[in-house]
């Protein structure tokens, strides 16, 4: 049985936007629509049964009126509805696990700042093994548009490209795969033709990465896969690439340690910054 989508709902624009386009996603992929709610930990100065009575009839209200907005928009869409027992994180990560993904909000600054993830949403998509997509209440939420995807062309993760694929393959949309060349720092204050010979092997680097998409390619073969190497940092171009797609892929390499997850400097910069929605693919 396929496993449901899972999102976060609790009442803001973003966590609305996150639904929408979790439901979205949901009939893409022919599945059902789990809604869930996590509770926020009230002060140990609330009595327990006072805390759990002020909040889980509004709660049980807001995920009906979610899961009917949903279902009206989308006849036929399976949605359940759920109030999780365990603060956010915890609570939202055993959520994830259970499903084929996971849909989480992300608060709007506006203008260059981006928007703002927040520590529980940095916490949760560092800690479940499954992707998770983030997704800004005033950003591109359109299923139309490409698939781009960020990757190390010397390390390329195939669970990262296999659900770029996949999620292209479901739009009938392209692949745009981008690596970022960085310059190293003497190149800014060297002489001018140091960023011109790194420029130069452009070309060598679209090759292995043309070689690369080839069984890709074969496997996808109505998914149109362009590779686009560009030099400066890859949060930065990643994010600029936002602007034209429908989505935007980043991996996450998993690390299990009693610190918890971690989330590179590339996927922090896009999670932060990326006008269309951002997926954090784990992979060993």
């Amino acid at each position: 049985m396929t496993q449901d989508i899972v999102v976060g709902v609790d009442g803001t624009a973003q966590a609305n936007a996150a639904a929408e386009w979790a439901a979205d996603e949901a009939v893409l992929r022919g599945t059902g629509l789990r809604l869930v709610h996590a509770q926020e930990p009230w002060p140990e100065a609330v009595p327990p049964l006072a805390a759990q009575g002020s909040e889980e009839p509004w709660a049980e209200e807001l995920l009906t009126r979610t899961a009917g907005r949903l279902r009206e928009r989308h006849p036929g869409l399976r949605v359940i509805t759920e109030i999780l027992p365990s603060a956010p994180v915890p609570g939202l990560v055993a959520a994830g696990r259970a499903g084929a993904l996971l849909v989480l909000g992300s608060r709007a600054l506006g203008g260059v700042a981006g928007y703002l993830v927040g520590s529980v949403g940095l916490a949760v998509a560092g800690a479940v093994e499954r992707p998770v997509v983030l997704v800004r209440a005033l950003g591109s939420t359109s299923p139309r548009g490409s698939v781009t995807v960020g990757i190390d062309a010397q390390q390329p993760a195939d669970a990262v490209m296999e659900f770029a694929f996949e999620e292209a393959e479901r739009r009938r949309a392209g692949v745009n795969v981008v690596y970022a060349q960085q310059l190293p720092l003497y190149a800014a204050f060297g002489p001018a033709m140091v960023p011109d010979i790194r420029l130069a092997v452009a070309p060598e680097i679209e090759q292995s990465l043309d070689d690369l998409l080839q069984p890709w390619r074969a496997k996808y073969p109505d998914v149109a896969a362009t590779p686009h190497v560009v030099v400066g940092s890859a949060g930065v171009e990643l994010v600029r690439a936002s602007d034209d797609a429908a989505l935007v892929v980043i991996g996450r390499r998993i690390r299990r340690s009693a610190l918890g997850g971690h989330i590179g400097s590339v996927a922090h910069a896009v999670l932060h910054h990326s006008r269309a929605p951002a997926a954090l693919v784990p992979h060993d």
